[in-house]
C-alpha cells in the first residue's frame, strides 16, 4: 500500500510537471504573443489614425501638413506610410489608437490626458482674422472697437471666455465645436463668413486661421493673438499622441521630431500657421 501510494504521488506530480510544460510552450509559440506586448509595432508601416476631411491638417488627398509630417517622419523611419480614417470627433481616440488601428495621431495639445504626449513639434496661438479693406487695426481682444462689432467665435474654444469676460457675447456669433467634419468646419466657415461680410471678424485657432484666410477671394488680415489675455491662455503647444506605457516609441519619435525640426517648421510656416518660440515669440518666414 506504502509502495502503490508513492507511486501515484509521483505521477500525479510529473503530470503537474507535463501541464505546465505544455502551457509554457503555448505561450512562448502563441503567434498572438506579439499583440499582448505594449509596443508591438509593425516594423515595416507607420499607421496613423487621421481626419479623412479636415483640412489644413488633413485628408484623404493628403494635402494638410500632418499628411506631409507623418510622411516625413515614415521616410526618415524608413517605413510605409498607412493611415486608418477616422472624423476626429468625440471618441475619435477611444475608437482607433487605444483598439490598435494605428500607432500615432498627429496634432494634439500637449496636456491631452486621453493618450502619452510626445515632445511638442510646434507652438501655435489664436488669431483675428477681419477683411483687410474693413479699416480695423485690431491686435487684442482688450479692443473697445469690438463692441462695435460682430464677431464669430467658435464655442467652448478659449477666447470665448475671454469675450464672456470682456461682456461681448451679445456681439457674438456662435460656431458649433463637436462636429462631424466630413461635413462641416466650423472655424473655416467663420474665416468664410468674414470674407462675405457675415461678420466682422473672427477668433479662430491659428492653423486654421491662417489656411482658410490664404483660401479666400478677398484679402483677409491674420493677426495673432497674445499669448495669455486676462490670464486665459491663447497660446498651445501640439504633440503627437500615442498609448501609454510606450516608452521606447516615445523616445523614437522625440529623437525624429528634434532631428527633423527644420524641415517640420518649413512645412508649417507654408500653410502660414502662426508659430511662436519658447518666449512667445512670434517665428518669421
Amino acid at each position: 500500500m506504502q509502495k502503490t501510494g508513492s507511486l501515484s504521488c509521483l505521477s500525479m506530480q510529473n503530470l503537474f510537471f507535463l501541464i505546465c510544460c505544455f502551457t509554457l510552450q503555448l505561450f512562448i509559440s502563441s503567434p498572438s504573443e506579439a499583440k499582448n506586448t505594449f509596443e508591438a509595432r509593425n516594423k515595416t508601416y507607420l499607421t496613423v489614425c487621421g481626419d479623412p476631411n479636415h483640412l489644413p491638417f488633413s485628408n484623404k488627398k493628403m494635402q494638410g501638413f500632418e499628411n506631409r509630417i507623418a510622411q516625413l517622419i515614415a521616410d526618415d523611419l524608413e517605413r510605409t506610410l498607412r493611415y486608418h480614417w477616422w472624423p476626429q470627433t468625440i471618441g475619435f481616440v477611444r475608437n482607433t489608437l487605444k483598439i490598435r488601428l494605428c500607432d500615432l495621431i498627429m496634432g494634439v495639445t500637449s496636456v491631452n490626458e486621453l493618450l502619452q504626449n510626445t515632445n511638442p513639434y510646434y507652438r501655435s496661438v489664436y488669431t483675428l482674422v477681419y477683411r483687410e479693406d474693413s479699416g480695423l487695426k485690431i491686435k487684442t481682444l482688450n479692443d473697445p472697437v469690438l463692441k462695435q462689432l460682430r464677431i464669430g467665435v467658435v464655442a467652448g474654444t478659449p477666447p470665448a471666455t475671454v469675450l464672456t469676460n470682456n461682456g461681448l457675447m451679445d456681439k457674438v456669433k456662435s460656431y458649433h465645436r463637436t462636429v462631424d467634419t466630413r461635413l462641416y468646419s466650423p472655424a473655416t466657415r467663420a474665416v468664410e463668413d468674414v470674407a462675405l461680410e457675415k461678420i466682422d471678424i473672427a477668433v479662430i485657432w491659428g492653423p486654421i486661421a491662417g489656411y482658410a484666410a490664404k483660401n479666400q477671394q478677398i484679402p483677409l488680415a491674420v493677426v495673432p493673438l497674445p499669448a495669455k489675455v486676462d490670464n486665459v491662455p491663447l497660446a498651445f503647444n501640439v504633440s503627437m499622441g500615442i498609448r501609454r506605457r510606450e516608452q521606447n516609441w516615445k523616445h523614437q519619435l522625440n529623437v525624429k521630431l528634434e532631428e527633423l525640426a527644420p524641415q517640420i517648421e518649413t512645412i508649417l510656416l507654408d500653410y502660414r500657421i502662426p508659430l511662436l518660440d519658447a518666449n512667445d515669440n512670434l517665428i518669421k518666414p
